[in-house]
């Protein structure tokens, strides 16, 4: 059994018949992908309600930042929306996490899913309201990289109160990352760039007994590198119970030193236990996991056991 931490709000588990508001924080997403959304969430008996600035384009951002953030409010405020399910992340939800109404969030807790960028909108409703999240595929899903596997895993996180266990797979490029032991702690983090990117705003958690998520897409070893130093520098890191080591995907580039080599000389100096090959972020077959509620990883079964986001 995990001990629960009884000041975390997990918001209700979706029920089917409840309404769902797609809303896009970050960056311009597709319609044609969003549809293919819809047609998942209506599977499972949901009502997918896409947000009236969902489609709004301004260069990379997914129109102007009044509109994504009044998404979002509109969202938190409206007793008939259960959930809000981003769409896709990219760029942006920094922009906007200042001007969510945290009263209603508070008011009237729902479950927010949703990684990559999505992680600051994430780490923002922990630190205003404490809410417990779900780091998982958005609604402009893509059945290739997201198969029947990971939408079943979505589903369970988001409509079950089972705890989500995520075993290590010996093909995920991060697989060798390892440093033996068994923590217990707290489950926060997610896309390691976001992470970065909090260091010196309210946002970032206090990690001191957690376990930390991390995944990335796109980022060279040195950029990894960078990250996870700044991060060491600035303090964040110091007390973590351990680190939940998810995919970091196309991270290659034309230096010897390759990503696992970061990552291991990087955390392995932490002290903590450190388990990776977790298909949990950017790459094929991506599964989903609570974020802000209590986690077990333990390397000799190379699980991540993670509480329930929703009661």
């Amino acid at each position: 059994m995990i001990s629960e931490d009884p000041t975390v709000v997990r918001p209700p588990a979706l029920r089917p018949g409840d309404t769902v508001l797609l809303v896009s924080p970050s960056g311009p997403t597709s319609p044609e992908r969003v549809a293919r959304g819809v047609e998942l969430l209506t599977g499972w008996g949901l009502r997918p309600v896409v947000a009236p600035n969902a489609y709004a384009r301004q260069g990379y951002l997914a129109g102007a930042d009044d509109l994504r953030a009044a998404d979002l409010n509109a969202a938190f405020a409206d007793p008939q929306v259960r959930g809000v399910i981003c769409t896709r992340g990219g760029y942006g939800a920094q922009r906007v996490v200042d001007a969510i109404d945290m009263d209603a969030v508070r008011r009237d807790p729902k479950v927010v899913a949703g990684f990559s960028d999505i992680t600051a909108l994430q780490f923002a409703l922990w630190r205003g309201a404490r809410l417990a999240g779900v780091h998982g595929p958005g609604a402009a899903w893509r059945d290739e990289r997201t198969p029947l596997r990971s939408a079943e895993s979505l589903h369970a996180a988001l409509m079950t109160t089972e705890p989500v266990t995520v075993t290590a797979v010996a093909g995920e490029e991060t697989y060798p990352v390892r440093v033996p032991g068994r923590a217990t702690g707290t489950l926060l983090g997610g896309n390691l760039c976001m992470i970065a990117a909090s260091i010196g705003t309210p946002d970032l958690p206090d990690l001191t007994g957690a376990v930390l998520l991390i995944e990335d897409v796109q980022e060279p070893p040195y950029k990894v590198d960078r990250m996870l130093t700044h991060l060491r520098r600035a303090g964040a890191l110091d007390g973590l119970a351990g680190v939940a080591v998810g995919q970091f995907t196309d991270c290659a580039d034309g230096w010897d030193t390759t990503i696992v080599d970061v990552l291991g000389e990087r955390l392995g100096g932490l002290g903590v236990p450190v388990l990776g090959g977790l298909p949990i972020g950017h790459g094929p077959g991506q599964l989903t996991v609570p974020v802000g509620t209590r986690a077990i990883l333990d390397t000799g079964t190379a699980t991540l056991t993670v509480s329930p986001a929703v009661a």
